[in-house]
């Protein structure tokens, strides 16, 4: 993305997003209910506590990185939409894709087809990662496919609003060998036994000072 944005602005933006798809009679929303939608505990990922001091500055900056604005629809109160589709025409799959992806961050093909299911129906996994294919050939592309996690079988995917995601050590490093795997299994499975050993020492050495003990109240 050109279009560089904070985490404020992002749950701002994916809120706004999955009100219009999940509840459309109740969109555009007012500053009250994009708040409680942006500190919502379901579907969220981190549970935020945002204030509505906080959600006004971010919805000042979506306005003017054109990606927000206020509704002409809002009457006495203001009520504010998202301008994805006229900035860059997503189609409904798009943006329940990246609603999801705004809002929880990084998912695997599968976890996104779950989560996804209330705002967009997708027939199946290939749905999915057609729409990510097409958000991946945008230029710039808008969304990356992560390193596969060690243990895990599937990649996860990232929104690009934020920049590249910062990776952790273990999605850095490459996957270890099948060999290895095997070694650091059977390690763990020595440790255990060793460690198993070592507590049943403990149980005889204290078995034995009790005897002697019993045996000593006879001498």
């Amino acid at each position: 993305m050109e279009t560089m944005l904070n985490d404020v602005e992002v749950r701002v933006l994916g809120s706004l997003v999955e009100k219009e798809l999940t509840t459309p009679e109740y969109y555009p929303l007012s500053l009250n209910a994009l708040t409680n939608a942006c500190n919502q505990k379901s579907n969220r990922d981190p549970v935020l506590t945002l204030e509505e001091a906080d959600v006004v500055r971010a919805l000042d900056s979506l306005r003017f990185k054109q990606l927000a604005l206020q509704s002409a629809e809002g009457g006495r109160v203001p009520k504010y939409r998202h301008a994805l589709v006229e900035k860059l025409r997503f189609s409904p799959a798009e943006l329940a894709i990246l609603a999801e992806l705004l809002l929880r961050g990084p998912q695997t093909v599968g976890e996104l087809r779950t989560r996804a299911e209330r705002m967009h129906a997708f027939l199946n996994l290939s749905a999915v990662e057609g729409v990510l294919e097409e958000l991946l050939a945008r230029t710039p592309p808008l969304v990356t496919k992560l390193p596969r996690q060690p243990g895990l079988k599937e990649s996860r995917y990232a929104h690009l609003f934020s920049g590249e995601p910062e990776l952790t050590v273990e999605e850095l490093s490459p996957p270890p060998e099948p060999a290895r795997l095997r070694v650091m299994a059977e390690d763990d499975r020595v440790a255990k036994v060793e460690e198993e050993v070592a507590e049943l020492r403990l149980e005889v050495a204290e078995l034995r000072r009790m005897v002697r003990e019993f045996q000593s109240q006879f001498e």
